[in-house]
């Protein structure tokens, strides 16, 4: 889920001297970041193709854990240490996805690289509204998405309390109509995530912040882009599996 960043109070962290936070910057770090993912998530889907299925999953397994310590680390410990638990975090992200990818892949030939294309669009349309001014990120819109995406998350924990007790949340987890339609509005919640980010990047560098807030807001990114891109994955599936 993405943004619990930004329920941080930044008004006190005015860079005095040094090097401000900048847009450019961001972006860069963004890349960075992207750049690891994908490099470790094609390592373990280049495993799993290769038969190394024990070691592709030991490591996605390990890098899911290593990606959701390092995210809890983040929201939490000082800008500091960031840019590190913001590498560890991206490596280890690209593991996770890098095996779940190559399993829909294997089920849904062609669904990987159609959901990629279909999250950078949805990034990109993002952008351009926010920066056209056609969604403008007011406190009320901040407050709805962060409410949106904990009901998300909550729905997720309750299905998995669920599942260990061989029980679910009825049919929104399944291919049927409304599962579909579920999978469309987390979608979307998810893709809005991104008006906040791009918001926080923008006041950030208005605000000067120190240089080291351009990895929360590259890192804030790639939350809500591997979040966009899991849901859309989802969605795709759904959708195939009913031809």
């Amino acid at each position: 889920m993405a943004n619990p960043i930004f329920r941080k109070n930044f008004e006190q962290e005015q860079v005095l001297d040094g090097e401000p936070m900048s847009i450019n910057g961001t972006i860069t770090k963004s890349v960075i970041m992207v750049s690891l993912i994908i490099v470790s998530a094609f390592y373990t889907w280049s495993l799993l193709f290769g038969g190394f299925t024990d070691k592709a999953v030991l490591l996605g397994m390990g890098g899911l854990f290593v990606a959701f310590i390092a995210g809890l680390v983040i929201i939490f410990a000082k800008p500091k240490i960031t840019p590190v638990l913001s590498v560890l975090y991206s490596v280890g992200e690209g593991f996770f996805l890098g095996i779940i990818s190559a399993y829909f892949e294997k089920y849904y030939p062609g669904i990987v690289m159609c959901a990629v294309v279909c999250t950078f669009v949805a990034m990109f349309a993002m952008l351009l509204l926010y920066r056209i001014g056609a969604i403008k990120c007011t406190e009320k819109f901040r407050a709805v998405i962060f409410t949106a995406t904990l009901s998300v998350l909550l729905i997720y924990v309750i299905q998995i309390v669920a599942s260990i007790f061989g029980r679910g949340i009825p049919q929104i987890f399944t291919a049927s109509p409304m599962g579909i339609g579920f999978s469309i509005i987390v979608t979307l919640i998810a893709a809005f995530n991104f008006i906040v980010d791009f918001d926080f990047i923008e006041r950030g560098s208005a605000m000067m912040l120190p240089k080291l807030y351009e990895w929360i807001g590259a890192t804030s990114l790639m939350f809500s882009l591997v979040w966009l891109y899991m849901e859309v994955l989802r969605l795709l599936a759904k959708v195939m599996s009913r031809r």
